[in-house]
């Protein structure tokens, strides 16, 4: 009896012997693993494609960060807390203000006058007016008053402002003496308050896009439209009223509430230029969202849809300054209307060159 319960004992301290040097073989095992596993995922050899170092999208990058630098530098706005004297500063609060939300004082409901379609001088110039390449007021005071070919004379920031009232905002133009005008004019003044005379800062107004190779193709802007675009602008382009019913978040972009024919965005240049660091929503100068293709399609699309017409039969006096997408004739250079609304723009771009 006793020597089967001392073989028993034995026999379990064996196996107890046993599995301590399996767990101890196990356990070492895994930690042998464990510092390879860490070897290899901080072995240079094995960094994936997506994180390697791209020296060339770097120094793209780094590129574009100089540009906007350099653009930067001119557009240091000055604060409004800088104008010492309280009833100019209330005057350029003001004209902000109507740059913002021109339509709640102007527009079909204003509660100044009764001017306006509905639109925001905003919904145009981004930012009040202060964006990058989004069509802003950088260069007013620096470059106005200027000679200006569509009227074939020289203009003041008064009349520029009142072509957007006609134009743009298809309306009735301000008094030159109204207090709405002196406000608008105070505030572009501001902001150019850094800009030297006679200079036209980088990053001013609306990028020139380069020309396609063939006609801007208003079928495949309709697609893009539809996929990028009418999220904010509705599907018919009608746009998108703000709660206050007074004016838009989202502006129409053709219909009887739109420009009208003879404002500046319906150049297809203009439109596209404005489309391709602004647009969809969220876009800018270093994060564009469309391709210059798209953005030339698109523009495309909406400028071939209805809106107002607007009587131009005095502008261009000079028929050869014609812009070359100025979409109406008669022109001087012999090329079709269809041309110089769609393109390609480049052939009538080396004409003009070599009968110069």
């Amino acid at each position: 009896m006793e020597k089967n319960k001392l073989d028993n004992k034995n026999e379990l301290d064996v196996k107890s012997n046993l599995v301590l040097r399996l767990f101890f073989i196990l356990s070492v095992g895994f930690l042998v693993f464990f510092i390879l596993l860490l070897e290899l995922n901080n072995h240079p050899k094995k960094i994936s494609k997506t994180t390697r170092f791209d020296e060339q999208e770097y120094l793209n990058y780094q590129e574009k960060l100089r540009q906007l630098e350099s653009v930067q530098a001119y557009f240091t706005y000055p604060d409004l807390i800088s104008i010492d004297d309280t009833a100019k500063r209330a005057l350029v609060r003001y004209g902000k203000e109507l740059i913002m939300h021109t339509s709640e004082y102007l527009g079909p409901n204003g509660s100044v006058s009764k001017l306006s379609n509905g639109m925001n001088c905003q919904n145009c110039h981004l930012d009040a007016g202060t964006k990058i390449w989004g069509n802003n007021y950088g260069a007013v005071a620096s470059t106005y008053p200027k000679m200006r070919a569509r009227s074939g004379k020289i203009e003041s920031i008064q009349k520029r402002i009142n072509d957007c009232f006609e134009r743009s905002l298809n309306g009735k133009t301000l008094r030159n003496d109204s207090r709405e005008m002196r406000a608008m004019v105070a505030y572009m003044n501001f902001l150019g308050t850094f800009v030297k005379k006679d200079s036209t800062p980088e990053g001013t107004g609306i990028y020139k896009l380069p020309y396609l190779n063939r006609p801007a193709d208003p079928v495949k802007g309709q697609s893009i439209y539809a996929a990028r675009c009418a999220s904010c602008h509705a599907a018919n382009g009608e746009g998108m009223l703000a709660l206050n019913q007074k004016e838009y978040t989202y502006p129409p972009l053709w219909g009887m509430n739109s420009y009208n024919s003879g404002a500046g965005l319906f150049r297809l240049s203009r439109l596209a230029g404005y489309i391709k660091y602004n647009m969809p929503y969220g876009a800018d100068f270093l994060n564009p969202q469309m391709t210059d293709i798209d953005s030339w399609d698109v523009a495309a699309f909406i400028n071939s849809q209805p809106r107002p017409i607007k009587d131009i039969s005095n502008d261009w006096p000079d028929i050869s300054k014609k812009p070359m997408d100025h979409p109406f004739g008669p022109y001087s250079d012999g090329f079709s209307e269809q041309q110089h609304k769609f393109g390609p723009f480049e052939p009538i771009e080396k004409a003009r060159k070599v009968n110069k």
